[in-house]
């Protein structure tokens, strides 16, 4: 760990802080004009596969919003090229996988040997932890299972999940060994990053809102445990983080996550009493607020935080990523706000 005493991972462990962190999921991203000059000269695969480029556009970001944590530059669907899947991006669509795993036969296929040749995004945390040392912390992340192996079954982005559902349900089999050897390769590549240096890792299961609390039991839930149990053996703390997920939370916080993040479609203080107002929780602001007047976005931060109310194991954040059009102004702003404000709340409460 680079940065162990830092207040973000203090708040991870719900260990009192003179002040709530903050960071900002997708904060290095289209919203800024030094990432879109960086992407005229490489596509999003080559920044990531080039460490210099991936920890510079990394820590630009966390330095330019004067943040409490720098998250690095990777993209969720990396390891799924290492498993046989190759996937591009096209224009306005995002992610297409270019042959989707459908049946038991395309399971079996996908291998789990590689999971080594992601080194570069080790080495990318490598290079971030050495430029802030104990100044800043580094959070390293990978995709969660399901989302991971839903891309796969689907092909790309998908509104009903038909497929992977369909496999969830007819071929358990191969739904677990697909899930299974995600785990394994996962595991693998987020703890390389802790051993780099990172001081937390956050599972992203961006996709799993679509599943009742029954499906997310029985199909999800042991495996994605399993990937946690596994990480935490590194000795960073996990953040876990779904979206669409507040009939989820009960559920996801028994993985044994340090942290649940929230979307801001539950109030943070009813999220956190699901969760039985233990361990820490981040969010939950929605990103949308980003693009709204000054007042309306500082009231809406100044309730989160009075919901959070100084209470140890509050990590500031949006409930989702930032998305493009972002004015970049903002987001320094609510920075500097949560900061000041939650600083003046804490002293308060002493």
């Amino acid at each position: 760990m680079s940065a162990p005493d830092s207040r973000f991972v203090k708040a991870c462990k719900a260990q009192p802080v003179d002040r709530t962190p903050v960071w900002f999921m997708r904060q290095a991203g289209r919203y800024m004009a030094e990432y879109r000059a960086v992407r005229k000269q490489y596509s999003l695969i080559e920044i990531c596969k080039k460490p210099a480029v991936a920890a510079d556009v990394t820590i630009t970001a966390a330095e330019a919003l004067n943040v409490d944590a720098a998250i690095i530059f990777a993209d969720l669907l990396l390891p799924l090229e290492v498993m046989g899947l190759p996937f591009h991006f096209s224009t306005g669509e995002g992610p297409v996988i270019e042959k989707p795993v459908r049946d038991q036969a395309d399971v079996a296929r996908l291998r789990t040997d590689r999971a080594a040749d992601l080194g570069y995004v080790a080495e990318a945390v490598r290079l971030v932890c050495k430029h802030f040392g104990a100044r800043l912390p580094v959070i390293g992340f990978c995709g969660a299972p399901f989302t991971l192996a839903s891309y796969m079954i689907e092909g790309g982005g998908s509104r009903n999940y038909v497929h992977a559902k369909k496999m969830m349900y007819s071929s358990p089999a191969a739904w677990d060994e697909l899930m299974h050897k995600l785990v394994s390769v996962v595991a693998e590549y987020a703890a390389e990053q802790a051993r780099a240096g990172a001081d937390v890792i956050q599972i992203f299961d961006s996709w799993v809102g679509c599943l009742s609390v029954e499906d997310y039991r029985k199909y999800v839930l042991p495996r994605t445990t399993e990937l946690v149990k596994s990480l935490q053996k590194t000795g960073v703390p996990i953040i876990y983080f779904g979206t669409d997920s507040a009939t989820l939370l009960r559920s996801m916080k028994e993985t044994g996550a340090e942290v649940i993040g929230l979307d801001w479609r539950i109030p943070l203080d009813e999220g956190w009493k699901t969760l039985g107002s233990a361990g820490a929780v981040q969010g939950n602001l929605d990103p949308v607020l980003l693009f709204a007047d000054w007042k309306e976005l500082k009231s809406r931060a100044e309730d989160i935080l009075r919901r959070a109310a100084g209470r140890p194991g509050h990590i500031f954040n949006l409930g989702h990523g930032i998305l493009p059009e972002t004015p970049v102004d903002n987001v320094k702003a609510l920075a500097r706000f949560v900061q000041e404000r939650s600083a003046a709340i804490t002293a308060a409460s002493q």
